[in-house]
């Protein structure tokens, strides 16, 4: 199984020196201090020991060659073992030939290699346990060793029991196993903190969809709300504008006519002076009469407007009494004022200065309305009832101002009328035309009164339309166009006005609700779900590692039965082979490996918690390894009261037994025969041929007994430079040479 060694600047051997192992023993000797000994430190040494005592050193360095006046010192020493692998017996590599080298260099560091690829100290260790040679260094007994396993702790005797029994590997798959589940509950531990961590978030966040999802039914309703509303405002806007315009082209044409017919009067009356004169004075009562109608027809016309923004001041202010949510937004305010603002600057110029100062008043009264709004003052009731009241008293006055414009109208219409009677007087024989001449003048009076009540009425419609498409525009931002999907409406719902206006109010109340529920949320929607995914992650991933932990809890006890199992089969062979091997070395008696029993130092046997607390430490304790030693004629039993002989004789034939339950696949003996009288080294020599036929042996001796068992015989010599070097003799050969 071992093929050679190749040893390199390790201690006495300043250059390379090969030996080769191809027979089942092979012996080395030479004298005291030629080198031999470390022959087995070169084992150990490439084998991972990491104990500087065990290789009769203080430090890394004290293995290196250091040099003499024949050789200059080494920077490195490095040890490889060839193993033979074509049996399998390192069955995670698939190469007929296994090598395992180390070097070491002066600044301590060390390199592992197998196969020259570069590992792990932990990696050699793995393989060699799968070989059954463990770091124990039971399979290497060096001189003044051999008693270690008599010397040792129970707890580290029972560590080389299991080295030998090539239970290292059970150990190292319980260890990985053991660490596995470390990270294992350490990641259960992080995950469970992440969990806890993200729940309060969580439950946050479906906070926050609970009250999108009531803002979404809030949206509906809004986007409902305001398709009925604008459905049936539209429609009765469209209705009563087509209405009032179809109404006042009828008036327009029927003032036309009355024009003509007063035209043709007139035109009559000029040819005679005195008629001309009365005529002209008609006429001048007629343009005073058309100036003041017409006056009075702008002024119709403001009054609509007026009348329109006090309707929905009232309908403001009634609906602020019964809902406080009711607001007007600033932006708003400030869009309306520059559009009434532009809309005077369009006109200004246009008509006399009539027109022009009733402009200017609705200008000031609009603006002092919109500015009352935008004061931002919370008593808003307050405000919307002294807006009515601005407005109310604008209307007085405008009313007051048609009052005085109908009396002086009514007083041109006497003028008039006087002027024609005189007219009429003067041409008796025109007295019929006369009156219908003042018939006409008094329809044409009518009519234009009319007309100035159909003008205002379109100023309201125009008031009504704007408000509209604010509210339109209002509606969607809040909710999107989908507040405009409706179906125009052909017929008017048979209701009353106000049904409508409290359709808008309760739109305007919906409104302010989805505004302060805020907007679409889709951020907070995406977060929760990415959120509860990860929640559910992490409980997938906890479910996983809990798995995991227990599969590896499961390992660890089938493990650990294994173990309990295999030792306790393997303790019973090596005390069978024990018990023989030593009846042999001492001609009879016995000897045995038990289990030590485990006590706490100091321990009381009425102590309660000791009591308790023993159960718990005997499972998580494994008891040590004693020996017991039974000599024929000697009343000796405890390994204390052996001489330095018998002990020799019982580490031999417990190593001896170790061996012959879990062969390793080699063994190296360094001088464990230098106690052994002539008699008991036979014996000695006898069991070594026996063992050989399952391990391959390196032997260290003086003894020529043992020496004669060996078929490749090496030789250690120093020179005057210090370094060991070898010579090599096989029998085989040396005894066909001889013949």
């Amino acid at each position: 199984m071992l093929k050679r060694l190749e040893i390199a600047g390790f201690k006495s051997f300043a250059r390379k020196t090969v030996l080769d192992f191809s027979s089942s023993v092979t012996s080395v000797v030479g004298p005291n201090g030629s080198g031999k000994s470390n022959v087995a430190e070169a084992f150990r040494f490439a084998l991972g020991e990491q104990s500087m005592k065990s290789m009769r050193g203080k430090r890394s360095e004290d293995l290196i060659w250091s040099g003499s006046n024949m050789a200059p010192r080494a920077n490195r020493a490095a040890v490889t073992i060839v193993f033979d692998n074509t049996k399998k017996i390192f069955p995670k590599l698939e190469f007929d030939e296994v090598s395992i080298e180390r070097a070491v260099f002066r600044d301590g560091a060390s390199e592992y290699a197998i196969n020259g690829s570069k590992v792990r100290l932990r990696d050699v260790q793995e393989l060699l346990a799968s070989a059954n040679i463990g770091e124990t260094g039971h399979h290497i007994i060096s001189q003044g060793e051999a008693d270690r396993i008599l010397t040792a702790a129970p707890r580290e005797r029972r560590s080389m029991l299991e080295d030998a029994l090539g239970l290292k590997v059970f150990e190292f798959k319980k260890q990985e196993a053991e660490r596995k589940l470390e990270r294992t509950e350490e990641n259960v531990g992080q995950v469970e903190a992440l969990r806890r961590e993200i729940a309060p978030h969580i439950r946050f966040l479906g906070k926050q969809v609970e009250r999108l999802e009531r803002a979404e039914e809030l949206a509906k309703e809004l986007r409902a709300a305001c398709q009925t509303y604008f459905a049936i405002e539209e429609a009765y806007i469209r209705f009563e504008r087509e209405r009032t315009e179809a109404r006042l082209q009828t008036v327009s044409e029927q003032l036309a006519v009355l024009e003509t017919e007063l035209a043709a009067f007139e035109e009559r009356v000029t040819t005679d002076t005195e008629g001309m004169k009365r005529s002209e004075a008609v006429r001048k009562a007629e343009r005073e009469l058309d100036r003041l109608t017409g006056e009075r027809s702008e002024l119709a016309r403001e009054i609509g407007r007026i009348e329109g923004a006090l309707n929905e001041a009232k309908r403001r202010s009634v609906a602020v009494a019964r809902d406080p949510y009711v607001k007007v937004p600033r932006e708003d305010m400030k869009m309306l004022r520059d559009e009434v603002e532009k809309q005077v600057l369009e006109v200004e110029g246009a008509e006399p200065g009539a027109i022009h100062a009733a402009l200017q008043t609705l200008r000031a009264t609009i603006k002092a309305f919109f500015e009352r709004y935008g004061t931002g003052n919370d008593d808003i009731l307050l405000e919307e009832e002294q807006a009515s009241h601005s407005l109310e008293a604008k209307r007085t006055d405008l009313m007051e101002r048609d009052r005085v414009l109908s009396e002086s109208i009514d007083d041109a219409r006497t003028v008039l009328s006087k002027a024609r009677e005189a007219t009429m007087a003067y041409e008796e024989t025109g007295r019929e035309q006369n009156r219908r001449l003042l018939e006409l003048a008094e329809e044409k009076a009518s009519t234009e009164s009319e007309r100035s009540r159909l003008s205002a009425k379109m100023g309201e419609l125009d008031y009504l339309a704007e408000d509209m498409e604010q509210g339109k525009r209002e509606a969607i931002a809040l909710v999107g166009v989908n507040a405009l999907s409706y179906e125009p409406v052909s017929v008017l719902p048979n209701e009353e006005r106000r049904v409508q206006e409290d359709r808008k109010r309760s739109m305007e109340r919906l409104k302010i609700r989805v505004e302060e529920a805020g907007g679409s949320g889709e951020d907070v929607r995406t977060e929760f779900k990415e959120a509860t995914e990860r929640e559910a992650f992490l409980a997938s991933e906890l479910e996983d590692l809990a798995r995991s932990a227990a599969s590896l809890k499961e390992l660890i006890a089938d493990l650990d039965q294994e173990l309990q199992k295999s030792f306790a089969e393997g303790l019973q062979k090596v005390n069978s082979s024990f018990g023989e091997f030593f009846g042999l070395m001492f001609g009879g008696g016995g000897a045995r490996l038990v289990l030590e029993e485990i006590q706490a130092p100091g321990a009381d046997d009425e102590d309660e918690e000791y009591e308790e607390e023993l159960p718990k430490r005997k499972a998580n304790q494994k008891p040590g390894i004693e020996i017991a030693v039974n000599l024929p004629k000697k009343r000796v039993q405890a390994l204390m009261q052996l001489s330095g002989g018998e002990r020799a004789l019982t580490s031999i034939a417990l190593i001896f037994a170790m061996s012959q339950v879990n062969p390793p696949p080699f063994l190296i003996l360094d001088e464990t025969d230098a106690a052994l009288d002539e008699a008991n080294s036979r014996r000695y020599g006898d069991m070594i041929h026996s063992l050989s036929s399952k391990s391959q042996l390196i032997v260290i001796t003086h003894n020529r007994e043992t020496m004669s068992r060996a078929s490749i015989l090496y030789g250690v010599t120093m020179g005057g430079d210090g370094i060991s070097k070898l010579l090599s003799v096989k029998f085989d050969e040396a005894v066909a040479v001889a013949k």
